[in-house]
C-alpha cells in the first residue's frame, strides 16, 4: 500500500464573482482571491470557485473569467474544483455549465483538477456529466480523465439512486460525492420548524456507498455563521464544530466549509490530534521492534495489535504524510518536530 492518500478535509466554496454594488468596482473577484492566497490551516485541501449559487446570475460570465485569469497566476497547495451550473430538470442550465465548463477547460485547464456538478438526478445525469466533461477534454486535447468529477447530491432522485451513483463512481472519473441538504430539504418539502434536520441516514449511505466505491465523501454546507446573544453577534463555532465532529464519526471524508474560519475548523478536526499520531506512532514502532524479534502479535497497553488492528494506526500516520506533502505549514505548526519526523520516517511495510 502507498501513501497516496488523495485530501479533502476542507471543500471550500468561494464566490467567483460578486456584484460591484457589494464588493466595489475594482473587487469582483475579492473572494475568490482571497482563497487563492489563503496561508496555513486557512487553506483549504479543496478550493471551489463557485459559479453556482455562489453567484449572481449576472455575474456569472464575469466569474468564469475570474477563474480563468486568477487560477493560473496563483500557486495554490490544495487542488482546484469549480462549481458550475448543472439541472436534471432544465437543459438551459445544464448547456449554461457544459459552457462554463469549456470556457475553464480553454482559459485554465492546466490548473484545474475536475468540476463539481451539482443538483444531479438519477444515475443517467451523472453519466451525461461524466459524458460533458469527456466531450470538452478531448476537444481541447487533453488526456482521458484529465479532469474529475464531485457531484452534490441534493434532489430526491440523486438519494434514491446513490448506490448506483456510487457504483458507476467507482468505474470512471468520479471521485467524490458530496451532500447539499438545503436543496434536498426543498425538493422533499421539509417545514421549517426550528432546527434543522440532522440528515443521519443519508449522510450515513453517503459514508458507506462512497467507501465502498473508493469515493470520497463531502458533508454539507452550514450557513449558520453568526449567532447573536444579548446584544453581541459572535461567530458560530463551536456549533461547525459539532457538525464537524459528528460526521468525522460516521465516516464522511471532509467537511464544506463557506468561511476562512470554518476552512481552519474542518482542516484541524480532520486531522489526526497529536495525541492520537504520538498513540500510533508508538504502537507501530513497538510493534515493528516486536516483529523484527519474530512475533507475529504483540499486546500493547493491553491491547492485541495484529496486523488487522495495525492497519488503523498506518492510516494515521499515512494520512499525516499526505498533510505534510500538500500543507507542510500545518503539521509544522500543528505538531512536535520530533513526533513529526519519527511519523515520517517510519517502516510501514508488512
Amino acid at each position: 500500500m502507498t501513501d497516496d492518500i488523495r485530501l479533502c478535509r476542507t471543500f471550500q466554496t468561494a464566490p467567483a464573482a460578486v456584484s460591484t454594488d457589494d464588493a466595489g468596482p475594482d473587487d469582483a473577484a475579492k473572494y475568490l482571491r482571497s482563497a487563492l492566497t489563503a496561508e496555513g490551516f486557512r487553506a483549504p485541501d479543496w478550493l471551489v470557485p463557485d459559479l453556482e449559487d455562489g453567484t449572481a446570475p449576472g455575474s456569472k460570465r464575469a466569474g468564469v473569467e475570474n477563474v480563468v485569469e486568477l487560477v493560473p497566476s496563483h500557486d495554490v497547495d490544495g487542488e482546484v474544483w469549480p462549481r458550475v451550473e448543472w439541472s436534471h430538470l432544465d437543459e438551459t442550465v445544464r448547456d449554461a455549465g457544459r459552457d462554463q465548463i469549456d470556457a475553464l477547460v480553454a482559459g485554465a485547464g492546466d490548473d484545474i483538477d475536475g468540476f463539481v456538478v451539482p443538483k444531479v438526478g438519477r444515475r443517467p445525469d451523472v453519466e451525461r456529466a461524466v459524458d460533458v466533461v469527456s466531450e470538452v477534454e478531448a476537444a481541447h486535447g487533453y488526456e482521458p480523465r484529465t479532469f474529475d468529477l464531485t457531484v452534490v447530491v441534493e434532489t430526491s432522485r440523486a438519494r434514491s439512486d446513490l448506490r448506483p451513483i456510487a457504483r458507476f463512481g467507482a468505474d470512471s472519473r468520479l471521485a467524490a460525492i458530496a451532500f447539499g441538504p438545503l436543496d434536498y430539504a426543498a425538493d422533499l418539502g421539509s417545514r421549517d420548524l426550528g432546527d434543522r434536520p440532522r440528515w443521519d441516514g443519508t449522510l450515513e449511505a453517503l459514508s458507506n456507498e462512497a467507501s465502498a466505491a473508493g469515493l470520497l465523501s463531502i458533508g454539507g454546507p452550514f450557513d449558520d455563521l453568526f449567532t447573536e446573544r444579548a446584544g453581541v453577534t459572535y461567530y458560530n463555532g463551536d456549533a461547525y464544530v459539532d457538525r464537524l465532529e459528528h460526521e468525522a464519526a460516521i465516516g464522511i471524508d471532509g467537511s464544506w466549509s463557506l468561511h476562512p474560519n470554518q476552512t481552519v475548523q474542518a482542516n484541524t478536526v480532520h486531522m489526526p490530534s497529536p495525541d492520537a499520531l504520538e498513540r500510533d506512532v508508538d504502537r507501530i514502532e513497538r510493534y515493528n521492534r516486536a516483529k523484527r524479534g519474530g512475533t507475529g502479535a504483540v499486546v500493547i497497553d493491553g491491547r492485541m495489535v495484529d496486523e488487522a488492528s495495525l492497519k488503523g494506526f498506518h492510516n494515521t500516520i499515512r494520512r499525516v504524510r499526505a498533510i505534510d506533502r500538500i500543507h507542510p505549514a500545518q503539521t509544522d505548526a500543528y505538531y512536535d518536530d520530533d513526533l513529526l519526523k519519527r511519523a515520517l520516517d517510519l517502516d510501514l511495510t508488512r
